[in-house]
């Protein structure tokens, strides 16, 4: 069992970062793939990048490649995301997931999530 709580959202002008945190509870958690995603109002459930249970790998959406960077420690049961160069149109609710499958884009087949965390971009 893995329980996550993401942190780190909040209101930032376009062209400003953020780093969103994940912090994952249970033994298990750097035998998992980490995913992040994130949902705009109105629109489905987007996949926003992963990360191998071991770090070694991630994989992104093209619409984030080259701003954001996920990344994360296993000594500290953490994931990271990232932000740079922030657009409006990345204003969503993001979410952080567990999955044994790396990389997985598929949002309906993760294992366990987060509760979300509301990332407001402003113009």
């Amino acid at each position: 069992q893995v329980q996550l709580v993401e942190s780190g959202g909040g209101l930032v002008q376009a062209g400003g970062s953020l780093r969103l945190s994940c912090a994952a509870s249970g033994r298990t958690f750097s035998s998992y793939a980490m995913g992040w995603f994130r949902q705009a109002p109105g629109k489905e459930r987007e996949f926003v990048g992963a990360i191998r249970w071991s770090g070694g790998s991630t994989y992104y959406a093209d619409s984030v490649k080259g701003r954001f960077t996920i990344s994360r420690d296993n000594a500290k049961n953490t994931v990271y995301l990232q932000m740079n160069s922030l657009k409006p149109e990345d204003t969503a609710v993001y979410y952080c997931a567990a999955d044994r499958i790396f990389p997985n884009r598929g949002w309906g087949s993760y294992d366990y999530w987060g509760q979300g965390t509301q990332v407001t971009v402003s113009s």
